[in-house]
């Protein structure tokens, strides 16, 4: 189903799934969307691969554990992001490598200081290849100051490859 996004999220400087600057990292970009969800669409080559033609599992891992992290910052007018406290997984299909596959997720329920999400990652023709669900420790402005924030150059970055719509 289409869903019409409503704001790109913030990167930062060094992290390995948005960090724009780590030279190994995937550089993803995630975006908040008109249903409460978040959601990207990816697109990775030979370099991460697993088995061969395969999309290793500690990729699509991370992308959906940032996913399910992020899924929070919607619901909330100060800044606020996921630390993992657990994660399970269920894989259910290989990912190929060089064709493109998206990743939404959303918050199942919320404590404040503890939330917990779910999240799939499906291939370009709707199968779902893996789902994950977990729990997360809420970061907020309290921990969050202003000055690391900006010392971990954490904003938005408008592109022309942002879309305006995501299939998830």
């Amino acid at each position: 189903m289409k869903q019409r996004v409503v704001a790109k999220q913030p990167n930062s400087r060094m992290c390995y799934v948005c960090g724009l600057k780590n030279p190994t990292g995937l550089k993803a970009a995630f975006y908040e969307l008109d249903n409460g969800e978040v959601g990207g669409r990816f697109l990775l080559g030979d370099e991460y691969q697993g088995y061969p033609d395969r999309l290793h599992g500690c990729i699509a891992v991370g992308l959906l554990d940032e996913a399910i992290g992020r899924a929070i910052r919607p619901h909330y007018s100060e800044e606020v992001m996921g630390q993992t406290a657990e994660l399970r997984l269920r894989f259910r299909a290989p990912i190929p490598l060089n064709q493109p596959f998206t990743i939404s997720a959303r918050i199942t329920r919320d404590i404040r200081r503890v939330f917990e999400g779910t999240a799939e990652l499906k291939l370009a023709d709707g199968t779902v290849a893996v789902e994950a669900s977990g729990r997360y420790f809420s970061l907020s402005g309290e921990r969050l100051s202003k000055e690391e924030l900006e010392r971990q150059e954490w904003r938005v970055y408008p592109s022309s490859d942002d879309p305006q719509e995501l299939e998830i």
